[in-house]
Formats: structure tokens, C-alpha cells, sequence
């Protein structure tokens, strides 16, 4: 909020709190007089109203499909949320809730995809202070689609939450698919591209304090949450393949096809290279 009001040409403030109502006003990020309280309240609840500065921006025509896109985002993260947004220009109104939260975040993005399992996988757990919440689903896609979030803000350049499901994803597909004899035929072990490949997955962390490489918070530095991260994919997701054999020999068959792939891809660039470097024959 300090960042909005830093920008907007005025901004009022209003808050319902204690059965009672409280306002305050600013003007360029300076407050024109101290909280008062206007009256009494009989719900709670915080308004906050700006107008975008002309002096610093070259627009300030607010994009409809922006900010419903973020608010739907945030509807997914957060399971049960009601959002109501009223464009008053055109008296458009989207209202988003999503009682299923990750996991119909995790089938939105898995349209027109073949799923490798119909249910979506979903840990949740909290510890040391930070809650963990993961979504994912393997589909026949060879892409991997992984999206990190901190407090709900999205990480785009991931960071140690991003660092620890990976880690742990790529050592419990190895452990699990060698105890069960579905890695056999490969000389080595999976990489974490081959676990990952057609992954779909959300993972999402609640901070008390988190630390970030940039005011932009793109990704996250807190050195704490990888093995916290990786604790608690490791433990709920290892639960879940005892509990789903069938799920986890689909996902561990779907990246030993992923290893041959690239082994053979490299076999094939050797060849490649080596034909290259023959010396031409003269004629």
C-alpha cells in the first residue's frame, strides 16, 4: 500500500475496526491530517481508494483483463476466497471463488492436456512457522509448467521454495522407482528434467518474514525454506506413492521414457559430432 500511495495523486483511507469507522487522506504519498474517527461501524473491513498520479505515469487507464487475471489468480490461491470485481466504466462485474483452490488451478492449466492421473496431487503442511502448499499433476506433455508464490505474490524467477520440490521430487522418483524395481534398465540415475517433464505444478508458501532478491520480489532468497520445502514434499509425496502405486509407477515409467529420450538425443549429437570431424576423403 505505502508503494501505491507513493504514486497516486490522492488516496483516502477507510477503516472499520472496534465499532468504529476511521478515514485519512493523502495527497502524493503525504498524509493531509492525522487517523480519525468519523463515526461508529458496524462491520470491519479496510477501503482503499487512489487515483494513479499523470505526473509520473504516461497512462493511467487501468486494463480490465489485468487486473481480473490477478484477482482469478489470487481467487485460486487462496481456496473459498470470494472476489468481486465491477469494472464501473462499463458496469462489467466477474465475480471468482474456487472452493478447490490449487488443485482447480492445477486442472485449469491442464486443459486439453492427457493427464497420466485424474486427481491432482495436493500436500499441505506447515512447519517451522511457513505453511507449504503444492499442487501438481503429470500429463502426456513434454514441457514442464511450474509456478512458485510467496504470500501470494508470484516468484517468476522461482528461488529456494522452487530449489527444494525440486530437489526432493527428483531424489524420492529415484529412491522410490529403484526400491520398485522400475529404473532397472537405465545406467543412471533420473535427472530432475526427466522427473519433471509434462509436470504441472503450483507451489506456494505463507512467510511470517521472507527475504527477496529485489523490491519486485521475483524470486525468493530465504535460505531456510529449501529444506523446509523439501521436508515436507518429501514426506507427504513419499505417503502418497505408497498409498497410489499405480499413480507413482505411471509417473516413474513417464520419466524413465523421458531419460531414454535424452540419452538417446546425446547418442545422437555424438554420432553427429564424430561424422563432422572425419577428414574429407580426396579426390
Amino acid at each position: 500500500m505505502s508503494a501505491v500511495n507513493a504514486v497516486s495523486e490522492t488516496l483516502l483511507l477507510e477503516i472499520k475496526r472496534g465499532g468504529k469507522r476511521y478515514v485519512q487522506h493523502y495527497a502524493r504519498g503525504v498524509p493531509l491530517a492525522p487517523l480519525e474517527e468519523v463515526g461508529p461501524a458496524t462491520d470491519t473491513g479496510t477501503r482503499v481508494t487512489f487515483k494513479p498520479d499523470h505526473e509520473i505515469f504516461s497512462s493511467t487507464e487501468f486494463s480490465f483483463d489485468i487486473l481480473n487475471n490477478r484477482l482469478r489468480e489470487l481467487a485460486f490461491l487462496n481456496a473459498g476466497f470470494d472476489v468481486t470485481f465491477t469494472d464501473e466504466r462499463t458496469d462489467r462485474k466477474v465475480e471468482h471463488r474456487f472452493d478447490g483452490g490449487l488443485r482447480q488451478f492445477i486442472e485449469t492449466l491442464n486443459k486439453g492436456k492427457e493427464a497420466l492421473h485424474d486427481s491432482v496431487i495436493h500436500l499441505k503442511a506447515t512447519l517451522e512457522g511457513v505453511e507449504v502448499e503444492l499442487a501438481m499433476q503429470w500429463s502426456d506433455s513434454y514441457n514442464e509448467a511450474v509456478y512458485a508464490y510467496t504470500n501470494n505474490v508470484h516468484n517468476k524467477d522461482g528461488g529456494t521454495h522452487l530449489t527444494g520440490l525440486r530437489t526432493a521430487l527428483t531424489r524420492l522418483v529415484n529412491t522410490y522407482g529403484t526400491e520398485k524395481k522400475l529404473l532397472k534398465d537405465l545406467k543412471a540415475p533420473l535427472s530432475g528434467e526427466d522427473v519433471r517433464e509434462g509436470l504441472t505444478c503450483i507451489v506456494a508458501i505463507k512467510h511470517p518474514d521472507p527475504a527477496f532478491s529485489s523490491q519486485t520480489k521475483d524470486k525468493l532468497v530465504s535460505s531456510e525454506v529449501k529444506g523446509i520445502v523439501e521436508g515436507v514434499v518429501g514426506e507427504n509425496l513419499n505417503q502418497f506413492f505408497e498409498e497410489n502405486p499405480i499413480v507413482a509407477k505411471r509417473i516413474c515409467e513417464k520419466a524413465v521414457i523421458a531419460a531414454r529420450a535424452r540419452e538417446a538425443a546425446r547418442k545422437a549429437r555424438e554420432l553427429s559430432l564424430i561424422h563432422i570431424s572425419e577428414p574429407t576423403r580426396p579426390y
